[in-house]
């Protein structure tokens, strides 16, 4: 019969005990083939894509208007320029507004632009800068650097 020359009766424990478990293997005798693999002897564990979170950056107005305020006094820490830097009033590479003579806090919003300024004004006054003075004088009269 031919029905039994492609099944051949075996015992199961021999067809186990002769192949490896770590590779496939093929029976070749009978025409049977069996592919044996390797399966896991821990479930693994679902991994979650979420879970990070990045540290805060403590963004925002430092100091208010009218307060006092220092050289070196950070006034607002930002991305971009939501606020401009105005008179004696510097920005960072990071767009951080720091102050750059003693003074007290100004804020100011342009009517038409809607441009928000921040400005310092000075304990002292304004000076003015000797070039800038009203008494102008000619440059040849002027000393060389």
């Amino acid at each position: 019969m031919a029905f039994s020359s492609v099944f051949r009766r075996g015992n199961v424990k021999e067809l186990i005990s002769n192949v490896s478990v770590y590779t496939s293997a093929v029976e070749s005798s009978g025409g049977l083939s069996l592919i044996f693999k390797r399966w896991a002897t821990k479930k693994t564990a679902g991994s979650t894509k979420n879970g990070r979170d990045s540290n805060p950056k403590y963004l925002g107005v430092k100091k208010f208007g009218g307060e006092k305020v220092e050289p070196g006094n950070i006034i607002v820490r930002q991305r971009g320029t939501r606020f401009h830097p105005g008179n004696y009033v510097g920005m960072g590479k990071d767009h951080t507004l720091f102050c750059l003579k003693e003074g007290h806090v100004r804020f100011e919003r342009n009517k038409l632009t809607g441009r928000k300024w921040v400005h310092v004004d000075p304990v002292a006054g304004h000076v003015l800068h000797p070039v800038y003075t009203s008494d102008s004088t000619p440059a040849a009269e002027m000393e060389p650097l």
